[in-house]
């Protein structure tokens, strides 16, 4: 994950983590939702699918 990544992987990774800390602070909030939790984990896998793309 060296020097490779460009900027639309980079913003991808901010998007996940921000995507991440949304939907941890809505679980502390209101309660789990699982649909919330599915779309982090999906939009995580394709995160990562970009970033082993890009330096693969």
């Amino acid at each position: 994950m060296a020097g490779s990544t460009d900027s639309s992987t980079k913003t991808m990774g901010v998007l996940t983590v921000g995507a991440l800390v949304a939907v941890t602070a809505y679980t502390v909030a209101l309660g789990s939702n699982g649909w919330l939790w599915f779309g982090w984990v999906v939009l995580g896998l394709i995160t990562l699918a970009m970033i082993v793309l890009k330096t693969g």
